[in-house]
């Protein structure tokens, strides 16, 4: 029998102050909401959507507000526990399950999410290649992927983190007294882009930062503000520098379609 000292460690009980943060995921699903309005031409009352690594269902339950099905996916057992027994709505459904296997039919949705999912499992191209097959053509993917390159590392908060090899990074968790070791993965934005070459990729990252109060970002970025200016500038000229980029991802149509 297994007892909370024996379960295995899950992103949920690793970091909590993140998973359970109300505020700061209904803030993201807010962001996410502004980006698909912007590009979609569909009302997303019309859609269906699957959220993959929809942890503790907050973002998930958001979205339900406003799309006709919502699914939300997870390997994290006793986040998706937390999902089930808090958020109830006659479109949305929960399930443990894996990115990397979906339990879906070939284009059985118009939109994914994908945030910040692809650096935690053993195989992103596979990731990719799963939620490519379940789309439908001309359906997309918000795909929010952090960079191998960030200066501050966002899981443990340690500067230069993601940049060393995997030795030295176990290393420098042990150190910091932050972990038992450095299991993500993450890409700089020219693998990011191999990653998803399948998809046509529309680059919100620069359109969020120039114009963060049509996208619900003012929390994070005030617009003509000194810190305003500065991003700007960053983004403009040190793209492959942004800790996170925000694309969306869509599904070509076949020529005979």
């Amino acid at each position: 029998m297994q007892t909370e000292e024996t379960k295995p460690l899950t992103y949920s009980r690793i970091r909590p102050e993140a998973v359970f943060d109300i505020e700061s995921r209904t803030r993201k699903a807010q962001t996410i909401l502004s980006v698909l309005r912007h590009h979609l031409a569909a009302p997303l009352h019309q859609l269906s959507i699957l959220d993959i690594g929809c942890s503790t269902g907050i973002i998930a339950h958001a979205l339900a507000v406003h799309f006709k099905k919502v699914i939300g996916i997870d390997v994290d057992a006793h986040a998706i526990g937390f999902a089930r027994s808090t958020f109830q709505r006659p479109n949305l459904e929960f399930r443990i399950q894996d990115g990397l296997a979906l339990n879906a039919r070939e284009g059985d949705f118009e939109v994914v999410v994908c945030a910040h999912v692809y650096e935690h499992v053993p195989d992103a191209q596979r990731l990719m290649a799963e939620i490519h097959r379940v789309l439908r053509p001309g359906g997309v993917c918000y795909f929010a992927a952090g960079n191998r390159l960030a200066v501050r590392e966002p899981h443990y908060c340690l500067p230069f983190l993601s940049w060393l090899p995997k030795k030295v990074a176990h290393a420098y968790i042990r150190a910091a007294r932050r972990g038992r070791g450095y299991d993500e993965n993450h890409r700089t934005v020219w693998a990011l882009r191999r990653l998803v070459r399948e998809f046509s990729v529309y680059d919100y990252t620069r359109r969020l930062i120039e114009t963060p109060h049509a996208f619900g970002l003012d929390y994070l970025l005030r617009e003509r503000t000194r810190r305003h200016r500065l991003a700007v500038l960053a983004v403009r000229y040190f793209y492959w520098l942004c800790p996170t980029y925000i694309w969306l991802l869509e599904k070509p149509v076949s020529p005979s379609a």
